[in-house]
């Protein structure tokens, strides 16, 4: 057995040191960096830079709105996920076409989504044609603070299909009679779905939903590709601010804002692993 051990640590030894190189180490060496003051001297200042970071109003904006998109965008995909997938698992016989197309936009360059959703949004594309024809005003989708919708709706259309495929690989693992059982009793789809679906694949759930969250974070690309480094201030994300600063070199900045939100990542999941385990040990 120690043997075989052995053996299995030479074949993790490559990797684990690309790890540590590439990732560890600069995790790392950017802790030190972020207590430095940039000069040439690279005098230690101890929190100062994490002090001027959070009385920075960018900085304080950039936050907001992430945690604000972040909680709106990670509830809805999972929800949405979760939905389509308990109805794909009930309707089987038609469901592999649909189980299929459900990942093309995953597998879609985000450059072509990117020109789809211009078009759409566009003051005179599809959505504002339909606005004009039920008597509404247009709206300026792209640049305005309405452009957070088109946001949340590229990222849904985007992740969709990754968490739903999740969810259709724990919903295989349920027995068949059960629901059989409830269709007996009288039980509709959402009885069936959050009274037998849901509990019985409580820990794919929660990865979803830790997943749909971390994607949520990154919603800077959608951001970008739709408005630039500098877009309107309702979707201006802590990575807006991060990729700007890193524009001026202004990396104690970046390296304060990375830990500081990596330090509030780090508390919200273990809320969430905490909330998880708990609700494991109710059902059980």
């Amino acid at each position: 057995m120690f043997t075989k051990k052995k053996s299995v640590l030479l074949f993790l030894l490559p990797g684990l040191a690309m790890l540590t190189l590439f990732y560890i180490a600069p995790f790392i060496g950017g802790i030190g960096y972020s207590l430095t003051d940039g000069s040439y001297k690279n005098e230690f200042v101890g929190l100062a830079n994490y002090r001027a970071l959070w009385q920075n109003s960018m900085f304080q904006l950039g936050l907001k709105n992430t945690m604000e998109l972040s909680l709106i965008c990670a509830p809805l995909l999972w929800v949405l996920s979760f939905l389509l997938a308990a109805a794909l698992g009930a309707i089987k016989p038609f469901g592999g076409f649909f189980r299929s197309s459900v990942l093309m936009p995953y597998l879609t360059p985000s450059s072509a989504i990117l020109l789809v959703w211009l078009v759409i949004f566009d003051y005179g594309g599809p959505v504002n044609r339909v606005l004009v024809s039920l008597g509404l005003e247009r709206v300026m989708w792209l640049q305005s603070g309405a452009l957070r919708l088109p946001v949340v709706l590229m990222f849904l259309w985007k992740n969709l299909g990754f968490c739903l495929v999740i969810f259709l690989a724990a919903l295989q693992s349920i027995p068949e009679p059960l629901y059989e059982y409830a269709q007996l009793e009288g039980a509709g789809f959402f009885t069936r779905a959050f009274g037998i679906t849901l509990p019985l694949i409580l820990p794919s759930a929660f990865l979803v939903f830790v997943l749909a969250w971390i994607n949520a974070f990154k919603i800077f690309k959608e951001v970008y590709f739709i408005a630039g480094a500098y877009p309107d201030y309702s979707v201006y994300t802590l990575q807006n601010y991060m990729n700007n600063m890193f524009g001026k070199l202004n990396y104690q900045d970046v390296t304060a804002a990375a830990y500081s939100f990596a330090a509030i990542v780090l508390v919200l999941f273990g809320v969430l692993f905490f909330a998880q385990r708990r609700a494991a040990h109710g059902l059980s």
